[in-house]
């Protein structure tokens, strides 16, 4: 089999150039409680997101085979609530310090990473992550799998994200209420 061949512009395509991304402060149902505000940003693959209907979500390069790859904006005190996927999840931060915590039955564990340091995640263990710095913080993430489905919500994050106006459908699909 030959090689093939990709012009410039052809490759041109397939790159995101970091200070151009914008994501999405609205893709999960967490977000718009305190301390779980930040930005989503889709890269590439399956578009892991709750707002299927959100443009700011498509993923900025396309498709890919069995991953997706993402990254969080937020700032201090802020990230993630607690969930668990199908599939394992691996987190980088780019710039700050992440605390990066999971349930231990009833027990909240956590890592610090600091820029570059990583963690892989398993599968079906609740975790959340937070910008524990002192600026605004970038964390790397990609979730494996040929379907990363759709979060899921520790019970706490479904009922305070109620009171807020959000929940999510039968599909797993954000559902704005006011």
């Amino acid at each position: 089999m030959d090689a093939v061949r990709v012009s410039k512009e052809q490759m041109e395509k397939c790159v995101a150039r970091f200070k151009g991304l914008a994501g999405s402060d609205l893709a999960f149902l967490d977000q718009r409680m305190p301390g779980y505000q930040r930005e989503l940003i889709n890269i590439l693959g399956m578009n892991v997101t709750e707002n299927v209907a959100d443009p700011r979500l498509a993923p900025k390069i396309g498709n890919a085979h069995g991953f997706s790859v993402a990254m969080a904006r937020a700032d201090p005190g802020n990230g993630a609530g607690l969930h668990w996927h199908e599939t394992e999840e691996f987190f980088m931060p780019l710039t700050g310090r992440w605390s990066i915590y999971w349930l231990d039955g009833d027990v909240e564990r956590e890592v610090i990473l600091e820029p570059f340091d990583s963690v892989n995640v398993p599968t079906r263990i609740y975790r959340g992550f937070r910008n524990v710095g002192d600026t605004p913080g970038t964390l790397f993430a990609v979730v494996g799998g040929p379907d990363p489905g759709k979060p899921h919500w520790h019970p706490s994050v479904i009922e305070a994200a109620r009171a807020t106006g959000l929940s999510v459908d039968d599909n797993g699909n954000l559902v704005v209420e006011r």
